[in-house]
């Protein structure tokens, strides 16, 4: 990969590339070159650095107008990028004008401050940007060089079209136009129809559940007991990090109030939370002061958690593409994983023909004296089964531990 500015060889060693993944090293050349990019591939594969770096190298710093528009669906995955962002501009001797534009934030300031100066790069959500810069007019986007659409099939699931679209209309045609996205959804296809011109498209295949390396496990219980056996699932564990899945805020919720009370350092992400609170939250999570993470799935795209061990669903997704996203938080870094779902047999039915499909063997558990136990194969107390079934120990925390911070050295 070659690039105009040494500073980002520097960023690249700094920040302990070891090498470019498969989406990188498709997206960049033509990147670097100008082209409009369509690049679908699954979350952690790389996506954010396929745009930044090229970004980064086409910026003229002597130039003080805004080059750049990066559009995130959520601001807690805008603040991720701004890091990201960051961490490379820490190796440039020139120091980039690069400001973030989010819900929550103080808007008379940040009107004020646009009035005296434009940034460079511009990192923010369809709905603050549309606010700021086709409201207002104070963000001058039409000078952008380049327009990203970051977790597009996201943004468009939250309602963000016309808005994305105003925003393109604004940058302009003779902008780069790059669109990044997990999943490739009919309506994008409308979107890039009118704001793109012969893009190149990179879609790379998902990797089918059955070769990732997660356990999957497979809880029966019943409608009115499911709060108890998520509790029984809770107590027969003992994880790193943990995420469980609930489908709706209300559910999140008391999931949460449960967890409290048992002493656990639990926190909580979903929509109907504050600004201020899901701040906190990912603060929490980043500062790894949780041990379980209760979470919608809409509120927990986006956001890169490290270290998460296992996965827990309250009950199957309406739409199991969530249950693919929901399980690929664990099982990263070359580290494995295990979620464990808690399922109703009348009603379920064609969650389980899904995940046939996807080539998953499920494992159905009881929890039996404090355990997760393979129905199949009941272990006896004494052979070597009942040390697999066991509760998780301190000795499982201290390895996974041991492999994050291994992988993230790498």
């Amino acid at each position: 990969m070659r690039f105009k500015k040494p500073y980002l060889y520097n960023a690249l060693e700094g920040l302990n590339f070891q090498s470019f993944t498969e989406i990188q090293q498709k997206v960049i050349p033509d990147a670097l070159k100008g082209r409009d990019i369509i690049g679908v591939s699954e979350t952690g594969s790389g996506k954010t650095h396929a745009y930044l770096l090229p970004l980064f190298d086409r910026l003229d710093e002597e130039k003080k107008r805004i080059q750049a528009v990066i559009l995130s669906p959520t601001r807690e995955l805008a603040e991720q990028i701004l890091a990201f962002a960051r961490a490379i501009a820490a190796y440039n001797p020139k120091k980039p004008d690069i400001r973030i534009y989010t819900g929550g934030r103080d808007r008379a300031r940040e009107i004020e401050r646009l009035q005296k100066s434009q940034p460079q790069i511009v990192i923010g959500t369809p709905g603050k940007i549309f606010d700021l810069a086709l409201k207002e007019n104070v963000l001058k986007i039409h000078t952008a060089d380049t327009l990203v659409v970051d977790e597009a099939d996201m943004s468009l699931e939250v309602g963000f079209l016309k808005e994305m679209e105003a925003i393109a209309a604004a940058v302009g045609e003779k902008s780069q136009f790059m669109v990044f996205s997990a999943t490739f959804p009919d309506n994008l296809r409308g979107f890039i129809k009118k704001s793109m011109h012969q893009p190149l498209e990179v879609v790379l295949g998902r990797r089918r559940l059955s070769r990732l390396p997660i356990r999957h496990r497979f809880v029966k219980t019943a409608p009115a007991e499911r709060m108890e056996m998520l509790e029984k699932v809770i107590d027969a564990i003992n994880p790193y990090l943990a995420m469980i899945f609930a489908n709706t805020t209300k559910e999140v919720d008391e999931i949460a109030m449960r967890l409290r009370e048992k002493d656990l350092d639990v926190t909580r992400l979903h929509g109907d939370m504050s600004a201020r609170e899901r701040k906190q939250a990912v603060r929490d999570i980043q500062n790894l002061h949780v041990q379980y993470i209760v979470a919608s799935d809409m509120a927990s795209r986006g956001i890169d958690i490290t270290g998460v061990s296992h996965i827990v669903n309250h009950a199957f997704p309406a739409d199991m593409t969530f249950y693919i996203h929901r399980v690929g938080r664990t099982a990263r870094m070359g580290m494995d994983g295990e979620a464990i779902t808690l399922y109703d047999p009348t009603r379920d039915e064609r969650a389980f023909s899904f995940l046939k499909k996807e080539g998953v063997e499920p494992i159905h558990t009881v929890i039996e004296d404090g355990r997760l136990v393979s129905k199949e194969k009941r272990p006896k107390k004494d052979g070597p089964e009942a040390g697999r079934a066991a509760k998780s120990r301190p000795a499982y925390k201290k390895r996974y531990r041991k492999d994050v911070r291994r992988k993230k050295s790498d």
